[in-house]
C-alpha cells in the first residue's frame, strides 16, 4: 500500500450526509454526491498533483431531433490514477448522461459531460465512503445530529406522514424546481378541491388565461409555485404572420425564447415570449448556442418585442 497514514485515515472516514443529495426517478428516491465534490475530495486526499483523470472510452448511443428539440446520450469509460510514494493506484469506471434542449452541439456536449462526471464518481467511489461508496451498498451514511433523518437507498423509500402545516421545501435537484414531492402532491390535491368547492363566480383558482381548461390547475397558487406557460395557438398563428425580426421577409416561425422562463423537461416557455424569425433565422439562431448573446449581437430587444405583439394579439377580435 503506497497510501500515507494521513491518506489511509482520511480514506477509512465516513462521508458526510449533508454532502449527498436526492433526485425522484420514475417514483424512486436515488442517492447521490455531486461530481464537483468527488473531485475536490481527490484533490484534497490525493493532492492536486497526486492523481490524473483520463477518459479511455466516449460514445453517443442514441441522437434523435424532434421538431427542433434534441436529445443525446452518451456512455463513456474514465480512468483514474492515483500516485503515492511511488505506488501506481488505477481504477476505472464506467458511466452515462443524458442531454436534451434546442441546440444540438450543448445537448452533445451536456450529455458527454455528464457521462464522464459519472464515470470519474463510479471509479473514485472504489477508493472508499468520502467518495460516496456507501451509496452503493446499503445507501446510508451517517446522519448529522441536527439532520432530518431521510432514507438514502438507491432502491424506493418509504412514503413519510407530512403535516398539514408543514410547506418548507427540501432543496433538491430534480425536474420539480427542488421541491419535495409530498409538497407538490398536497398542493396539488388542495388547489383541486378549492375548484370544486368554489362559487360558480369566483375565478380566483382558475383565470382567464388560454391554457387552462376546465378542470385544469393553475400551479402558480400552489405554496411553491411555477411559471405560468400559456398555450395560445391563435397568438402562435399571429406572430408567424409577422416578417422576421432580422430580415423583413416572409413566411416566419413563432419562436419561443428559452432565456424568458427557467427550463422544465420537455417543456416550451409560455407562449407570450414568442417572436417572428424566418426560416434560415430560425435554424441559425437553434445553432448559435448562446441566445442572448446572439440577439445582443443583432441590437435586437426580443423580450419588449414579444410583449408588444402579445399585447397586439389580445386586442384582435378572436374568431368565435
Amino acid at each position: 500500500m503506497g497510501f500515507s497514514t494521513k491518506q489511509t485515515q482520511a480514506l477509512r472516514k465516513d462521508l458526510d450526509n449533508s454532502r449527498v443529495r436526492t433526485r425522484e426517478v420514475n417514483g424512486r428516491t436515488l442517492s447521490y454526491v455531486e461530481g464537483w465534490f468527488v473531485i475536490s475530495e481527490a484533490n484534497r486526499i490525493f493532492g492536486f498533483d497526486g492523481w490524473n483523470r483520463e477518459t479511455v472510452e466516449s460514445k453517443c448511443v442514441l441522437a434523435r431531433e424532434n421538431r427542433g428539440a434534441f436529445l443525446a446520450v452518451y456512455i463513456a469509460r474514465v480512468r483514474i490514477t492515483v500516485q503515492s510514494h511511488g505506488a501506481l493506484v488505477v481504477r476505472e469506471g464506467h458511466g452515462t448522461g443524458e442531454g436534451r434542449g434546442s441546440s444540438p452541439g450543448e445537448v452533445h456536449d451536456l450529455a458527454l459531460k455528464a457521462a464522464e462526471t459519472d464515470a470519474t464518481k463510479r471509479a473514485l467511489s472504489t477508493f472508499g465512503n468520502p467518495f460516496g461508496l456507501a451509496l452503493y451498498g446499503s445507501g446510508k451514511t451517517a446522519p448529522a445530529a441536527d439532520a432530518v433523518q431521510e432514507p438514502s437507498s438507491v432502491f424506493q423509500s418509504p412514503p413519510r406522514a407530512l403535516p398539514p402545516d408543514d410547506t418548507t421545501p427540501i432543496p433538491r435537484p430534480s425536474r420539480y424546481y427542488g421541491r419535495r414531492q409530498d409538497v407538490v402532491t398536497r398542493d396539488q390535491a388542495q388547489a383541486r378541491q378549492q375548484l370544486k368547492d368554489r362559487p360558480s363566480s369566483d375565478t380566483s383558482i382558475v383565470p382567464d388565461s388560454p391554457e387552462l381548461l376546465p378542470g385544469k390547475i393553475d400551479k402558480s397558487v400552489l405554496t411553491i409555485g411555477e411559471p405560468k406557460r400559456l398555450r395560445d395557438k391563435d397568438h402562435l398563428r399571429f406572430v408567424a404572420s409577422q416578417p422576421c425580426l432580422v430580415c423583413r421577409q416572409l413566411p416566419s416561425d413563432a419562436h419561443h425564447l428559452r432565456f424568458a422562463q427557467p427550463r422544465a423537461l420537455g417543456l416550451k416557455v409560455s407562449d407570450e415570449f414568442t417572436v417572428p424569425l424566418c426560416r434560415d433565422h430560425h435554424q441559425q439562431l437553434h445553432n448559435a448556442g448562446n441566445e442572448v448573446s446572439w440577439w445582443h449581437d443583432l441590437s435586437i430587444k426580443p423580450l419588449a418585442i414579444a410583449k408588444e405583439l402579445w399585447s397586439e394579439s389580445k386586442t384582435k377580435v378572436r374568431p368565435s
